[in-house]
């Protein structure tokens, strides 16, 4: 099991430092969200690049329908390159919230799959190769023409750093289209989705997880793909303020995570608020 943490509120500054720390505290990985307005996320995670030589740098995550896939290509090989190959990118459909519509209506959410599978593919081809095509709906790439300047050098991690997405399990169902999209890429984060809720304050359980990760091994066993390698996230809070998990990180390894992720989304921004995301940093990941 891998260790990391999500930082819920802080300018680059406080970003890079807080990485810096948690990279001295042992941490694997550091995270930051996305919003369509506020700090950059990858410009913070450039921030960080810079204090850091050992962490994982990432986002939890990237909301991949609403970007132009070749600029979120180059958001992420520039910070890749900076880190010396330390990006993984969390992707996923993005949960809807007046910050997004402030700005940005609804395209539903069959257009939000559509552009994110799209949007993929296209981010995958131009890092592995410059001259890649795609003839999408939402995203056509033409070939390049003659002058054409030349794209970026490639990402240090080949063919492109890992990508982890969103799988909704989605109970009573026989199709699983969102572990599917899960399954080809290169981390699973394990969602659950139902008509009837868990416990309030809990995210899923060690059996339902379990189940999940068995059937998206299977459906990579069947395509072919490899399993060693293939990353299995666990969102967490050891507080249990935001989120309640049964057992301890062992069990959830037990069962096939691979990233036990703290997120503390129930700290109060402010001073006080980045006082106590701090010192829980600095008390090191939990055993």
């Amino acid at each position: 099991m891998r260790y990391g943490f999500v930082v819920p509120f802080a300018d680059a500054r406080q970003f890079a430092e807080l990485a810096a720390l948690g990279e001295e505290r042992g941490w694997d990985g550091v995270f930051t969200w996305e919003s369509l307005y506020g700090e950059h996320a990858w410009v913070v995670l450039g921030a960080a690049a810079m204090t850091t030589s050992r962490i994982r740098l990432g986002t939890l995550l990237t909301p991949a329908s609403r970007h132009r896939p070749w600029d979120l290509a180059s958001m992420v090989s520039t910070v890749d390159r900076l880190s010396g190959g330390r990006v993984v990118m969390s992707v996923g459909l993005g949960a809807l919230h007046p910050g997004w519509t402030r700005f940005e209506p609804d395209e539903g959410r069959r257009a939000r799959a559509e552009k994110l599978e799209e949007g993929l593919a296209v981010l995958a081809g131009l890092l592995a190769d410059e001259g890649f095509t795609f003839d999408g709906r939402h995203y056509p790439v033409r070939a390049m023409g003659e002058g054409a300047p030349p794209g970026p050098p490639p990402p240090a991690q080949r063919p492109h750093p890992p990508v982890w997405v969103v799988g909704a399990w989605r109970r009573g169902r026989t199709r699983q289209p969102s572990l599917e999209r899960a399954s080809r890429w290169d981390g699973l984060l394990v969602s659950v989705v139902g008509d009837e809720p868990l416990e309030p304050g809990t995210a899923y359980d060690l059996q339902t997880y379990g189940e999940v990760v068995r059937t998206v091994r299977g459906m990579r066993e069947r395509a072919g793909l490899p399993w060693d390698g293939y990353d299995v996230v666990v969102e967490a809070d050891s507080t249990g303020q935001f989120v309640r998990l049964e057992g301890t990180p062992a069990d959830w390894a037990g069962v096939g995570a691979t990233w036990w992720v703290e997120s503390w989304w129930a700290v109060d921004p402010g001073p006080e608020g980045l006082a106590e995301v701090r010192r829980r940093i600095e008390a090191g990941p939990p055993s």
